[in-house]
């Protein structure tokens, strides 16, 4: 669209010049050069808020309200089979010895 080149600069001058007059032109100039000041402050602060956002993006979201979890529990490392084995004839050898294991049914 608009280059910049000097003709075309100069042209828009002059119909500037033309249009407004030489008191006005000064007071418009300063007016844009507000506008397109505040133009670019606006762009930059909305490009810095969208920079910001991708970064929050990018960390894990943390809901304040919710109590972290619970520490993760390992669970303890099964007993050794030999160890097993002899817990598991001693059980027996003391449920033979003990008066529950004694029949409670009525005899003749």
């Amino acid at each position: 669209m608009f280059e910049g080149r000097f003709p075309e600069l100069v042209i828009i001058f002059v119909v500037a010049l033309i249009v407004l007059g030489p008191h006005k032109l000064p007071q418009v100039a300063a007016m844009v050069g507000r506008w397109l000041g505040n133009a670019r402050a606006m762009a930059r602060q909305f490009r810095d808020q969208l920079e910001e956002e991708a970064q929050n993006m990018q960390r894990p979201v943390v809901d304040p309200t919710r109590p972290p979890p619970p520490p993760a529990v390992t669970p303890a490392a099964p007993p050794a089979p030999a160890a097993a084995a002899a817990a598991a004839a001693a059980a027996t050898a003391t449920d033979s010895a003990t008066p529950d294991a004694v029949s409670h049914e009525r005899g003749p």
